[in-house]
């Protein structure tokens, strides 16, 4: 188990947790962060920061501090 910062782009991930609280964590859910979903990275900026992820068949930008919230498997 890992975060969702340390994927590498093309990897895919299913969503275990989200270790945030309050409006960050509503907010997630409502862009399609649920528990059990998943998650591939697209591309991550040069920096680190934002990272672009599928979600549910859709891009989202996260940012990197976003990102470490959220606790992923990496599939195998």
């Amino acid at each position: 188990m890992t975060n969702l910062s340390m994927l590498k782009p093309g990897e895919k991930g299913k969503i275990i947790n989200i270790g945030s609280t309050g409006s960050l964590k509503r907010r997630l859910m409502d862009m399609g962060v649920i528990f059990g979903g998943e998650v591939k990275v697209e591309k991550i900026a040069p920096l680190g920061d934002p990272i672009e992820v599928t979600i549910k068949d859709y891009k989202l930008s996260l940012r990197k501090k976003e990102a470490e919230c959220i606790l992923v498997e990496a599939a195998k």
